[in-house]
């Protein structure tokens, strides 16, 4: 195998490595947004883990993350707006990132 070769793989590699922790990221961010919002919903125990879940799963819908959002928001009514919401996720997306790094 040529050098280029060797170079080629390793970026493949890499490619492959960075988008499995990107959606692993993406997955806890979600989850534990859903966390915060079953805790404002009252919610606790294994209710606030479903409810989690159901957030996780909220982002299959499409691509992006509007989704999550439109979900929160809903089950939310009032209680956080969507900007709100949106601030949320990218202050819990620090969290997930080096929640994820420790467990490596």
């Amino acid at each position: 195998m040529s050098t280029f070769d060797d170079r080629e793989s390793a970026f493949e590699n890499k490619y492959a490595h960075d988008a499995e922790m990107q959606f692993k990221a993406e997955a806890r961010r979600n989850k534990l947004l859903g966390l915060w919002a079953a805790d404002l919903l009252g919610k606790t125990g294994d209710a606030a883990n479903e409810y989690a879940k159901d957030v996780v799963k909220a982002d299959f819908e499409e691509a992006g993350h509007e989704d999550v959002v439109r979900k929160v928001s809903g089950d939310l009514g009032g209680k956080a707006s969507d900007d709100e919401i949106r601030a949320k996720m990218a202050e819990l997306m620090v969290v997930a990132k080096a929640q994820i790094l420790d467990e490596v």
